[in-house]
Formats: structure tokens, C-alpha cells, sequence
């Protein structure tokens, strides 16, 4: 998969990391901008760190952007800090 395809996959990641992951930010703009930054780290994984020449379809794929996604949602929510002066951990 090339560039514009991770892009592509990562909006999809992005729906399903927002849905699935609690902390971080949400939000349609936030979804889709952590989706493909979440693409694009996966995929680039996936090439020069893992060696795979190609994931295997499109749930692969998704599969690979999806973890990206996470991983740069929970990234977002460790470096967002204390907002406020309120303790997050005990908001509804």
C-alpha cells in the first residue's frame, strides 16, 4: 500500500480508535487527524520496522492504522497534561 492509501485506511482508524479508546481527543476533525497521522505511523511501521513488503488486504490494513491510531491518541493524552487544574481522572 503507498502513501495515499494509508491516508485512505486511516480515516477508518481513526472512526474506530475514537469509538474504541476513551482518552485522548474526539471530535470529527480530531478523529480523522489522528487517523491518518495513526496510518501513516502504522504503515511506516509496518515496512521499515517490521520488513513487510505489503499487508495482507484491506483488514490488514486497517488492522496496522488502527493500532497507529491508538498509539497516537494515548501519545496525545499523556503530553495533554492537566487542563484546568482539574484531576481528569475523576471527571464524568
Amino acid at each position: 500500500m503507498d502513501f495515499i492509501g494509508w491516508i485512505v485506511v486511516g480515516f477508518f482508524a481513526g472512526a474506530l480508535s475514537g469509538a474504541v479508546v476513551e482518552r485522548g481527543p474526539h471530535g470529527c476533525m480530531a478523529n480523522t487527524v489522528v487517523g491518518i497521522l495513526g496510518g501513516l505511523l502504522g504503515g511506516w511501521f509496518s515496512t521499515t520496522q517490521l520488513h513487510s513488503s505489503q499487508t495482507s488486504g484491506f483488514i490488514g490494513a486497517l488492522v496496522v492504522s488502527f493500532l497507529g491510531a491508538v498509539v497516537i491518541r494515548l501519545i496525545l493524552d499523556a503530553t495533554e497534561g492537566d487542563r484546568g487544574g482539574r484531576n481528569r481522572r475523576n471527571r464524568d
